[in-house]
């Protein structure tokens, strides 16, 4: 296995980059996350999967809300709340100095790629972490109560209401980060990963900037996705009732066929492995494996077992 190049968003996402960084050598991996959810809250940038994705390969996640930052304080949420101020999306006094660095580097002139490069070195991670564009993407749901910005869909709407489709302003005019350019360019490209985030939400966002799909479509090395949907129900997140929302039944052939002319196979759940002769109907190679990561040990087989299939796929032509 030689470069690999992962396809994130926030928390299933990371959870699986997190393996893949167990797995391969720190210089054989590429993290691509999207900014699609970035937002401007109180005058500070916010970049809540980059974030997600730093904290988790640098062990400062919190574990048990499943966002921001462990070991947090509030103080600055309840003065803020004392003030009357904006207190719907939560800004934790450790995960502040994230946003307040990086709105001041950013406003210096400095692109979203040089400041999360050196909040990687910064807490010890060593695969490179790059945005999917230092163009400014926006995820937009229109939903029945009119067009809503993902953070004020997702956190201040708590995904509540009904979702009529999706667009993301802003991507016709942005271009990949140049170390993602650089990524799907390498000659040694193992591998490109589609880790089990929001394929609407999450990947979706990545795969909207122009040049982006079509490049990744091309390539000799094989694509992989990796299932958010186990047994009908999204392991994290709104997914499922998204889809249900837009007409989709959740379920792995609907990953398929939304990924289908992009990804050679698919990972999914044991439980779904009952799908098998449906998704090579489609023209999918499904792997069944545990794909519910609950422990870092989770994590880490999952991400091997992704690895074995590409090179399955890689050197016989089918998935096994």
């Amino acid at each position: 296995m030689s470069h690999v190049v992962a396809l994130c968003g926030g928390v299933g996402g990371a959870k699986l980059a997190f393996g893949l960084a167990r797995a391969i050598a720190p210089q054989d991996l590429t993290i691509v996350v999207n900014t699609g959810d970035d937002f401007e809250h109180l005058g500070l940038h916010v970049s809540p999967d980059i974030d997600t994705v730093l904290y988790t390969l640098s062990g400062l996640a919190d574990r048990e809300r499943g966002w921001g930052r462990g070991g947090e304080t509030w103080g600055f949420m309840s003065a803020l709340r004392g003030l009357g101020g904006e207190d719907w999306f939560q800004l934790g006094d450790h995960d502040l100095a994230m946003h307040v660095e990086r709105t001041h580097r950013l406003r210096g002139g400095q692109t979203l790629s040089q400041v999360t490069a050196d909040y990687a070195r910064a807490l010890g991670i060593g695969p490179a972490i790059v945005p999917m564009s230092d163009d400014p993407v926006r995820t937009i749901i229109e939903t029945a109560e009119g067009p809503l910005s993902f953070q004020r869909y997702f956190v201040q709407a708590r995904a509540e209401p009904v979702a009529r489709s999706i667009r993301f302003d802003g991507a016709a005019n942005a271009r990949p980060s140049p170390a993602f350019e650089a990524a799907l360019a390498r000659s040694d490209l193992a591998a490109v990963v589609l880790c089990p985030s929001n394929p609407y939400l999450s990947v979706d966002p990545i795969l909207a900037v122009p040049g982006v799909r079509d490049r990744i479509a091309n390539l000799s090395a094989p694509v992989i996705g990796v299932s958010p949907i186990v047994a009908g129900r999204a392991i994290k997140g709104p997914t499922a009732k998204l889809m249900q929302e837009m007409g989709i039944e959740p379920g792995v052939r609907a990953v398929a066929e939304h990924y289908k002319g992009l990804i050679r196979g698919l990972v999914i759940d044991e439980a779904d492995a009952h799908e098998t002769e449906a998704l090579q109907g489609i023209g999918v190679t499904p792997r069944a494996a545990a794909t519910i990561m609950t422990s870092d040990e989770d994590r880490t087989q999952l991400a091997l077992a992704t690895l074995k299939f590409a090179a399955d796929l890689q050197s016989k032509g089918d998935g096994g």
